[in-house]
């Protein structure tokens, strides 16, 4: 078991990839902290090990003394922490000219980029504080990384969180922190199952397979990141996209 004896905390730990991740990390022998602004759920995934192996936290993390507070829960629990997946995230989209910035672009910068940074900071105060190092994981997406669609205020905080990433490596190596982003591309949660069928087939085809990733398969590579087989990589941003990032769209091609 790759991660046996280490301990994380995992926002947005109730559903989609978080509780993906949460089910893995347990797997492979982790101590989990289950962080969800939705804390009846969290406290369902948590009941899901009889073993005492995670415990359920309430935090929003746009409010950065609940993101203090979720850390520190962590390690009176746990006694210590060794990995941060900063995971929870909103979505949303509106074209840019019928944007209300209350409505449109404070939500989710709140959330999907000062959350981000809020964990960063909360758990390498930690990691420091310990004297252990850590794994700061932190989950951007396709779309920090070019236009697309609606997606104005979302490309930007998942834009930061890369930002963020490499910033973070390059300032925490001293203390033995690896940081870490991972851009997911179209996955099959309930973000994306809402959308009609038609939709959905149309986002399954933008990736090289023909079908949207499933939240296990994105744990996986979380896991691995946390490992410590995963020592070489930091500052990085890890593509778990099925190649969306890699082609436009799918040609009939002439013959020759």
């Amino acid at each position: 078991m790759r991660l046996k004896d280490k301990v994380a905390l995992i926002t947005g730990g109730a559903s989609g990839i978080g509780l993906a991740t949460v089910r893995k990390f347990i797997a492979e022998g982790a101590k989990v902290a289950v962080a969800d602004v939705d804390l009846a759920r969290a406290q369902d995934v948590a009941g899901e090990f009889a073993d005492g192996s995670a415990i359920a936290v309430g935090v929003d993390v746009s409010v950065f003394e609940q993101v203090e507070q979720a850390v520190r829960s962590t390690v009176e629990a746990f006694g210590r922490l060794d990995v941060i997946f900063n995971n929870a995230g909103i979505a949303g989209g509106k074209p840019l000219l019928e944007h209300d910035p209350a409505v449109d672009y404070v939500p989710m910068i709140r959330v999907d980029q000062d959350g981000v940074y809020y964990g960063i900071l909360a758990a390498g105060r930690q990691f420091r504080d310990q004297g252990t190092g850590g794994v700061i994981i932190s989950t951007s997406s396709i779309y920090g990384e070019q236009a697309a669609e609606l997606a104005f205020t979302y490309s930007a905080a998942k834009a930061a969180v890369i930002s963020f990433t490499r910033s973070a490596a390059y300032e925490l190596a001293e203390f033995g922190i690896r940081a870490v982003a991972i851009t997911p591309g179209r996955v099959g949660t309930a973000i994306i199952n809402q959308f009609s069928e038609d939709l959905k087939t149309t986002f399954a085809s933008e990736q090289l397979r023909n079908t949207m990733t499933a939240p296990e398969e994105i744990a996986d590579v979380v896991a691995f990141l946390a490992s410590d087989e995963a020592n070489a990589i930091n500052g990085t941003v890890v593509h778990v996209d099925d190649g969306y990032s890699v082609f436009k769209q799918r040609l009939d091609l002439p013959v020759f």
